[in-house]
């Protein structure tokens, strides 16, 4: 059995994304090589230049010294039966020929017991994974070991062990399992540095695709910080090296023989061939720490709502075509960033120096830096540089951050705003009614409430709704209507204007391009 994700792409539509088994805070990793005996894993010295320039004849010698330490994981699940109710059989209350008053199981419940247990469901997986050290520890796929109740692990020379999970990560899929009774004479892998791979670069995957262990598949990077819309910490490393069910869990190789991936989903063959992602080894770098220790994973947190710089967005803050950052839409009161100073509409650039280049890249940043670390921000208000530098709290659990509540986008009583000559937004404004204002939590006398959108207009077309707060406009902030008509009026058409909105529990700017006025008819 497979599972199966949704993965929508701008040029491409909806794809459909398998992940590669056969059932159903990032911080720098740096390139150095660290002392073994201080981390979990070990990593090859730097090679020579002559070295990495060395022409690669065939894969045979590459593959002959790292398949040993590639395994194969086997995994049963149990789920536990259920209690019957009287009555009810297996198909529902009509139950079918089975069920219902006259059925077969009310016959056996009558005369052979009033409640009985469902049999317990087993299922079960193959995956793939890789030894990191002599002590038997195994990097994984969090969905091939998860929720399993046996996993047994066979090597490439046939000898079995049982495993039990030591750390497991869902919202990374990235798990560490341990052998039980390891040997000593385990072979081991060198894990490599994601963040140094290029599109281009020459990969090789190992693993036990459809259980036929041992399988090897050469390709290559075919694109870099890949998200499949699973979550915020997306960053898959995407080849063209064969990935099918079996895979998850098992290494991408760079031509060195290092980890530079672990294998784990794959665009559905009935869609498209030759697309599988991998979770970047220097991610998985930073977890094992934590993995190794069992608990659960602690992530920093910054305590903002974050969004893309679009080239929209640019225009509207003032800035130069091509700046690349995060914009902070909203700041959670008393929360980190908070107390730091970090305010609404400031463009992170930066983190602790390693440039940011949209809302993905500066949530991983921050994750990775541990509960109480610094986090420095660059940032740019109001078109100008500056260093702000935030305490980071601890990540709260992705189900609580995905909570809020929604507004009705009810408008009360009032009197809308007489339209405005010139440029306009094709809205019709008020006052935020009192009622409303207290039930969104806003503050007394902040914002003006969007009571009509005309049909096509610049900010129907922008996506303003009926019912929306407009707290800022070109980040000067605006409790009457006639302060956005005004600000709106001297904009030319076809100029950007920068609108702070308020909808529901989400403050988000939203850049509105001024049309050009309709010409007036022809008089004849």
């Amino acid at each position: 059995m497979r599972r199966i994700l949704s993965l929508s792409l701008v040029a491409v539509g909806t794809l459909v994304v398998v992940l590669a088994c056969s059932r159903e805070g990032r911080a720098d990793a740096g390139s150095g090589t660290k002392v073994a005996a201080e981390q979990l894993w070990r990593e090859l010295p730097a090679a020579t230049p002559a070295a990495a320039a060395a022409p690669v004849a065939s894969l045979a010698p590459l593959i002959k010294q790292l398949k040993p330490a590639v395994v194969n994981i086997a995994t049963t699940t149990v789920t536990k039966g259920h209690p019957r109710v009287p009555g009810y059989s297996r198909n529902g209350p009509q139950g079918g020929p089975q069920g219902g008053p006259n059925g077969l199981e009310e016959f056996f419940e009558r005369f052979y017991g009033g409640q009985r247990e469902m049999p317990d469901f087993k299922s079960n997986s193959l995956g793939s994974g890789f030894i990191i050290n002599k002590d038997g520890y195994i990097l994984t796929n969090n969905h091939v070991v998860g929720d399993a109740t046996e996993i047994k692990v066979k090597l490439s020379d046939g000898r079995e062990f049982m495993a039990k999970v030591v750390g497991k990560d869902p919202p990374t899929d990235v798990a560490l399992i341990r052998l039980e009774k390891a040997p000593h004479d385990l072979p081991t892998v060198a894990l490599g540095d994601s963040d140094a791979l290029e599109q281009g670069d020459f990969v090789l995957a190992l693993g036990n695709p459809f259980g036929l262990a041992g399988s090897a598949s050469f390709g290559m990077v075919s694109a870099k910080a890949r998200s499949l819309q699973n979550g915020p910490f997306d960053d898959f490393i995407q080849t063209d090296a064969a990935i099918n069910p079996g895979n998850s869990g098992g290494p991408l190789f760079n031509m060195k023989g290092e980890v530079v991936g672990i294998n784990t989903a794959i665009v559905s063959p009935q869609i498209g061939q030759g697309i599988g992602f991998a979770v970047p080894i220097s991610l998985a770098k930073q977890l094992l720490p934590q993995l190794e220790k069992g608990g659960k994973i602690s992530r920093g947190f910054l305590g903002v709502t974050v969004g893309d710089l679009t080239p929209e967005l640019a225009r509207g803050f003032g800035l130069a075509d091509g700046m690349k950052g995060a914009v902070v839409q909203d700041v959670v009161g008393k929360g980190p960033a908070a107390k730091a100073g970090v305010k609404a509409g400031d463009v992170v650039t930066a983190v602790n120096g390693k440039p940011v280049e949209d809302r993905g890249q500066l949530t991983r940043s921050i994750a990775s830096i541990p509960p109480g670390g610094k986090a420095s921000l660059s940032i740019l208000r109001k078109g100008k540089k500056t260093e702000v530098v935030v305490t980071v709290g601890t990540r709260p659990d992705e189900d609580s951050l995905a909570r809020g509540d929604s507004a009705d986008g009810e408008e009360g009583a009032g009197e809308a705003a007489a339209p405005t000559k010139g440029a306009k937004l094709g809205v019709r404004l008020q006052p935020v009614p009192a009622d409303l204002a207290q039930k969104m939590k806003l503050d007394p006398g902040s914002g003006v409430l969007v009571s009509e959108v005309v049909p096509d207009g610049a900010a129907a077309r922008a996506g303003i709704q009926r019912g929306d707060v407009i707290l800022e406009v070109a980040q000067d902030a605006v409790s009457r209507p006639e302060q956005v008509t005004a600000a709106v009026a001297r904009a030319a058409p076809g100029d950007v204007v920068l609108l702070r909105v308020r909808r529901g529990s989400q403050a988000t700017y939203i850049p509105v391009k001024i049309q050009e006025p309709e010409a007036a008819p022809e008089k004849k």
